[in-house]
């Protein structure tokens, strides 16, 4: 299985992305947005520039490891590291 994003929007934020790689499932998106802040390319999933190159990056999957894909986005985006960012900027806008 794989999550392929093939969005003309400049996302801020991939939550679906994330959700994805939570998952265990490797991601192909446009190189653009938050993109290259979620996807570690070619470790986590695949950042294209074109419709053909996402077509391409199908037959890469299986180079990518769903443990990795899960650990990488585990230790960026598990509730644990969400909350304990989110509550280390809060202390830091009231200081």
């Amino acid at each position: 299985m794989h999550c392929c994003i093939p969005s003309a929007l400049t996302e801020p934020f991939g939550l679906s992305v994330a959700e994805a790689m939570l998952c265990g499932t490797p991601v192909i998106a446009f190189n653009r947005g938050s993109m290259p802040e979620l996807i570690k390319n070619a470790q986590t999933g695949f950042l294209v520039n074109t419709v053909d190159e996402a077509a391409e990056a199908v037959g890469w999957l299986r180079q990518i490891s769903r443990a990795d894909c899960y650990d990488w986005a585990n230790s960026q985006f598990s509730s644990d590291k969400m909350v304990k960012d989110y509550w280390e900027l809060y202390n830091r806008v009231l200081n």
